[in-house]
């Protein structure tokens, strides 16, 4: 149990952002000083040969010069002057090693050397000599004395250039490690840093359900990406908000009108049940029928709703707007013979869209013109280069300027004895609003030419939908 729960501690350090983040910065880093590293040591040594290689090419010259002038000379002194003569008294056997050989060559035999026993090949380059383990740069240098030519051959140590490099490894092999620390450590804290709010932020969503969305999470005081996630979670809490609280006052205005018929309903069977003779068999079943239709209305508006919030637009097809009002503007003049349908001004077009959703917009908005007309309606529809506009208005009241916003919500009545008389449930016009978005149109009510209400419902015009 006790390893199960270090692994499991260990899965979650692995996938912790601030693990990740450090051991990618510190791999990143470690990488670039490891490639610096071996170019350093590479460019370091290459300039201490090239140092060496130039005093062997100088010295060369020197040599090369003096012989050319006044011949080979009888001795020469490792490190000093190429034509000093050496202390007789002084044993060839006591003298230290130069770091610096000079020969004076002639067709490949030496005619004197700095030191005994060696013999330099006159060509440029790198070799050990005899008996050592240093390697030697190599320059030589042509010289002509009485006809005679001569070469002028020096070598020098590359010790110094070895001893630099080996002293520079171990710093770089103690430094290197040391330097990933210090980048792991600050990049721990810096993430840390930067996640800490984060942090912060998921214990606070983690403490909130659907009884306490009004909470937000703390938002940092930086105006970086972290202040701007904290600014849209709490942009989403407040959406999350509203959408429970609009919910909510839905669940509790629709039961509030499904109890209203239902207890009509209720009360009327109770009393036909106790005193049957209360209430004559024609009113009973006109009080009925007219209950159940306005509950099966509100039913299938509520249903409607609903539909239209969860999925928005159905389907999507070409409709002809102008043959939508013209079936609804026929069955104005077939139930009310004596009001007045105007249809001039409706002109052809076309949109893309939900046909059963959009005539469900011109039924609603139908309804509620007459409901409220006292002797005309009249239709409009018009085609602009981006959107189709359809209007319905009626000569009735009107609706007042501050109540033009509240109209389209949910069980919002201005005249709720009328409303309730009429059978009308104060969703109609919600419906045409949330259609009419799910469109992405808009409906909006202004005041009639003549007075009254105008209702109007903007649709995007699609080219390719044309108008016909």
């Amino acid at each position: 149990m006790e390893a199960e729960s270090s692994r499991s501690r260990l899965r979650r350090l692995g996938a912790s952002v601030r693990v990740r983040a450090t051991l990618g910065a510190t791999a990143v880093v470690a990488a670039a000083l490891l490639v610096a590293a071996v170019a350093l040591v590479f460019l370091q040594r290459s300039s201490l040969e090239q140092n060496a290689q130039d005093i062997a090419e100088a010295r060369a010259a020197q040599v090369a010069s003096q012989v050319a002038a006044s011949g080979p000379p009888k001795t020469l002194a490792g490190e000093g002057d190429p034509d000093e003569v050496a202390d007789p008294n002084e044993r060839d056997d006591d003298r230290e090693p130069e770091s610096v050989v000079i020969q004076v060559q002639r067709a490949g035999k030496v005619v004197v050397s700095s030191q005994r026993d060696i013999s330099l090949p006159a060509e440029s380059g790198s070799t050990t000599l005899t008996g050592g383990e240093d390697p030697y740069v190599i320059a030589t240098s042509d010289a002509t004395w009485q006809g005679q030519n001569f070469e002028a051959v020096v070598a020098v140590s590359l010790e110094d250039a070895e001893e630099s490099t080996g002293a520079l490894i171990p710093l770089l092999v103690m430094g290197i490690p040391l330097l990933l620390i210090v980048v792991g450590g600050v990049v721990w804290l810096v993430v840390g840093r930067a996640l800490r709010p984060i942090e912060r932020m998921r214990a606070e969503v983690a403490t909130i359900s659907d009884q306490r969305l009004e909470q937000r999470v703390p938002l940092p005081g930086s105006r970086d990406e972290v202040q701007r996630l904290g600014v849209t979670m709490n942009e989403m809490l407040q959406r999350l908000q509203e959408s429970r609280d609009r919910q909510r006052r839905f669940v509790s205005d629709a039961s509030h009108e499904l109890r209203s018929p239902i207890t009509v309903l209720r009360q009327t069977g109770e009393v036909a049940g106790a005193h049957p003779e209360a209430i004559p068999p024609g009113e009973l079943v006109e009080v009925m029928t007219s209950e159940s239709l306005r509950l099966q209305r509100l039913v299938d508006q509520l249903l409607l709703l609903t539909r239209t919030d969860e999925r928005g637009r159905q389907s999507t097809e070409e409709v002809d707007l102008d043959d939508v009002v013209f079936a609804e503007a026929a069955r104005i003049r077939a139930a009310l013979p004596n009001l007045r349908v105007d249809t001039s001004g409706v002109s052809a077009a076309r949109v893309r869209g939900d046909y059963s959703a959009l005539s469900q917009v011109l039924r609603n908005l139908t309804d509620n013109a007459m409901r409220h007309a006292r002797h005309e309606i009249r239709f409009t529809v018009a085609a602009t280069g981006t959107s189709v506009t359809c209007t319905v208005s009626d000569d009735g009241v009107g609706v007042p300027a501050e109540s033009r916003e509240r109209v389209f919500e949910r069980f919002v009545r201005l005249d709720e004895a009328r409303a309730r008389d009429d059978g009308g449930s104060g969703l109609g016009l919600a419906i045409v609003a949330e259609i009419a978005e799910s469109h992405g149109g808009r409906a909006r009510v202004v005041e009639a030419s003549g007075g009254g209400a105008q209702f109007e419902v903007e649709l995007p015009f699609e080219p390719d939908a044309g108008v016909s």
